[in-house]
């Protein structure tokens, strides 16, 4: 049963146990599109008589969708990058309201645990924002405060603009925010940010660092947990 109401205001001292915030990322940590993306690559690709790998897809995982263009235009896409973004996201958008939303086990429900304790949220994504809106209009409660998408940044993951411009529109330092994502690009950029990061593995594994904790599925997560996180990080001076 997900909650439908405003999440319940915690208490001074239940909240100073938890972030300032909790950034997600969608592809693969949310949702489980990438099969939808590879899918589509491999046609796209293919209207073009070229091949296209499970190896070549597995290259574009996390990464920008216009690196991704670039990408497969070397691989003989003959369109601009602007046009394959818009082919692809179109196709993973026709797939998702045949399909359906292919949600990552755990995800919903940690975020309606982190609501309910009133912890602010934001989605980040290198999908373009009218694919992001499309996946957040399928979940039945409040879930995220803002959305930043790959079509407002300038540098895509792993550059963290992505991750700071979201602690800074939800007014919070990003070294007390928690991060997670499930690819090596993603993570990298969450990392650069200086938030807490948290790596779900999925379609591309994630080695073991001083630099992140890693957690093999969201399922059974609460809000609880991410506090966990935050309050196992050694704290570093601000300047």
């Amino acid at each position: 049963m997900w909650p439908v109401t405003a999440p319940i205001p915690a208490t001074a001292s239940d909240r100073s146990l938890l972030p300032a915030a909790v950034l997600w990322d969608m592809d693969g940590t949310l949702v489980d599109t990438e099969p939808y993306w590879m899918a589509s690559e491999e046609e796209l690709v293919s209207s073009f008589g070229g091949t296209w790998t499970h190896d070549d897809a597995l290259l574009l995982v996390g990464q920008g969708l216009w690196t991704s263009a670039e990408i497969l235009r070397s691989h003989g896409v003959d369109m601009d990058a602007d046009a394959i973004v818009s082919w692809l996201t179109d196709r993973v958008q026709q797939k998702l309201d045949t399909e359906g939303v292919p949600w990552r086990p755990g995800a919903r429900e940690l975020l309606s645990s982190l609501r309910e304790r009133g912890v602010p949220t934001a989605l980040v994504t290198m999908s373009v924002r009218r694919m992001a809106e499309q996946i957040v209009s399928h979940i039945p409660f409040d879930a995220f405060d803002l959305i930043v998408s790959g079509d407002e940044v300038e540098q895509p993951k792993p550059h963290p603009e992505a991750y700071l411009r979201a602690a800074e529109q939800l007014g919070v330092d990003p070294r007390d925010a928690v991060a997670i994502e499930d690819s090596l690009v993603g993570l990298a950029a969450a990392v650069a940010s200086g938030a807490m990061s948290i790596g779900v593995p999925h379609i591309v594994p994630i080695p073991a660092s001083d630099e992140h904790t890693i957690w093999t599925t969201l399922d059974g997560r609460t809000a609880d947990d991410i506090a966990a996180v935050a309050a196992a990080r050694t704290q570093t001076p601000k300047a």
